[in-house]
């Protein structure tokens, strides 16, 4: 190998260097998000399939008199 070569062959390992320095983290990322994706979307599955077998016929919806209750308690909070 002569000089020529050794200097291509130093340049094109320290631009593929700094090409896998700037890429890395975004795959980094992106795999994170996947996985992070993956956990909610079992999360979402697990609560479908426990609702499903819900037998309450109860609503989960709050009464009007709660909501308003609620409403004036925050608004305290706020002015004081």
């Amino acid at each position: 190998m002569n000089t020529n070569q050794m200097e291509a062959l130093v340049g094109m390992s320290a631009v593929l260097g700094t090409l896998v320095l700037l890429v890395l983290p975004s795959v980094i990322g992106l795999v994170r998000d996947r996985r992070i994706d993956r956990r909610i979307r079992e999360a979402q599955e697990a609560r479908e399939g426990a609702a499903a077998q819900k037998s309450s016929s109860r609503s989960t919806v709050p009464s009007t008199a709660n909501w308003y209750a609620e409403g004036r308690r925050s608004k305290k909070l706020v002015s004081s």
